[in-house]
């Protein structure tokens, strides 16, 4: 039997959290807002950047590091059905099943059916971002099936009936207070007298997830790696929660992203230490959980993976683009990003938000249907100083804006500065033209009507009091 990844389609309409309800600029003046978000967001994303910093500079061959990343990533990117397929192979040898997903309905629909086929109504979830990018916890509830979050940050989003804003900490949106009013509206059997002091939230959650660890026979997760030379996957975390997902039920099941394969064991090595470093700014995951298959008496004794496409082949398609699935999901270039830190990730309207977002959403779904993530950025790089992969993510925006579609105004614009560039007699009267702007312009800084709205949040650069054409003349 031959397996086929299928023909590069994107992300179907109607189903998972890859699209937003309005432009990111819309989105984006309305968080802006929100003075209350971007204190929470900046306290947030400076803490992480500062142990993320620290923990990084103790490592003399951080970016020889970075190098092997971005290597590793390639390498799978040029022979990833090869390595899918050996790791099928190798995951049924050890005694789990596969199945094929080219799109959210087919991993949703997988996924309940097998859920279903088990006789629970209730599913405890380790945090997974395949899993939100699909939206399996929507279709688990249609099928009358409760899906619990076991995850602290994203049990908050859940209870709050919130979206996640973060790759890494989903409800770095909300600040203790807030977190203490969702726990006493919507966390059954917590004490009326609680607090906001983050060890006794924290107990509270514990408190109400411990009974459910213990009596839920079905967990879903999704994955950081797999190795395909063993079939091996592995989960890392802070909290342990994943731990008791993965071990405790009877059966499990892995939705993962087909780019989150690695070749072999030795590649792992150099993820284990780039990703804490980069991520939460710890020098090794305080959990880290492999697994293999099926050990008779020993954890879940039904395993299936369910490989994810959802895009992914029509990103692989793009030479330029493909960069975006070498993401590791650290979230780095979400904590040094200025307009991140000031819109926060709803204004994306994609469970991946941040410059990683506006460069993976948009390939998945169709550039037409995220158009204007791309100019979610200042370009100002870094992201790409940060990210411990070596993602060019702004390369990647500009491709991206290249290929979005544009207003009749701005092609008419572009088209007048082409024709104008490309005949000297004419681009020289222009270039006189342009002097006038430091007169009739703002303060010298901007530009008249109608073309005051592209000045009216940046600065125009002055121009010279004399240019290289009337410079050369004189001499």
């Amino acid at each position: 039997m031959t397996t086929f990844l299928g023909m590069p389609a994107t992300a179907p309409r109607g189903v998972g959290h890859l699209r937003g309800d309005q432009p990111f600029p819309r989105a984006a003046h309305d968080a802006l807002d929100n003075s209350q978000l971007r204190r929470n967001l900046r306290h947030a994303t400076t803490t992480i950047r500062g142990k993320s910093g620290r923990v990084i500079a103790e490592l003399p061959d951080w970016q020889r590091l970075r190098d092997a990343g971005s290597a590793i990533k390639a390498d799978v990117m040029s022979r990833l059905p090869s390595l899918l397929v050996e790791l099928e192979s190798r995951v049924i040898e050890a005694g789990g099943v596969v199945h094929w997903a080219a799109d959210a309905n087919e991993a949703n629909e997988i996924v309940t059916g097998l859920v279903r086929r088990t006789g629970s109504e209730r599913v405890i979830k380790v945090k997974s971002m395949a899993t939100q990018e699909i939206g399996l916890n929507e279709a688990l509830e249609d099928a009358g099936i409760t899906p619990v979050e076991t995850d602290l940050a994203e049990l908050i989003v859940q209870l709050g009936d919130d979206k996640p804003s973060h790759i890494l900490v989903p409800a770095i949106h909300r600040n203790r207070s807030e977190i203490r009013e969702i726990f006493l509206r919507a966390m059954p059997g917590v004490d009326p007298a609680l607090t906001d002091d983050p060890p006794v939230l924290a107990a509270a959650a514990r408190r109400y997830l411990r009974e459910t660890f213990l009596s839920t026979s079905v967990a879903v997760s999704g994955a950081n790696f797999a190795i395909a030379e063993t079939g091996t996957l592995g989960v890392v975390e802070s909290e342990g929660n994943g731990r008791m997902c993965l071990t405790l039920p009877d059966t499990l099941i892995t939705v993962m992203g087909i780019e989150k394969v690695l070749p072999t064991w030795r590649d792992l090595e150099v993820f284990l230490q780039l990703l804490p470093r980069a991520s939460t700014g710890e020098r090794m995951n305080p959990y880290t959980t492999m697994w293999t298959g099926v050990t008779p008496g020993d954890g879940p004794q039904n395993f299936h993976l369910v490989l994810l496409d959802n895009g992914r082949s029509a990103v692989l398609a793009d030479t330029v683009g493909r960069q975006a699935l070498h993401c590791i999901r650290c979230s780095a270039c979400l904590n040094v990003c200025p307009v991140y830190e000031r819109t926060g990730g709803h204004a994306y309207g994609s469970v991946y938000p941040g410059p990683i977002g506006a460069v993976l959403s948009p390939q998945l779904t169709g550039i037409e249907d995220n158009a204007s993530l791309p100019y979610a950025s200042s370009l100002c790089g870094a992201c790409f100083d940060a990210c411990p992969v070596k993602i060019d993510i702004p390369s990647m925006l500009v491709h991206l804006r290249n290929k979005a579609p544009h207003s009749p105004a701005e092609r008419a614009a572009m088209a007048a500065a082409a024709y104008t560039m490309s005949r000297p007699r004419l681009y020289a009267s222009a270039q006189r033209a342009a002097k006038m702007a430091r007169i009739v312009g703002r303060r010298g800084r901007g530009l008249p009507p109608p073309l005051s709205g592209w000045t009216a949040g940046r600065d125009l650069p002055e121009f010279p009091e004399q240019t290289f054409r009337d410079w050369w003349a004189r001499r």
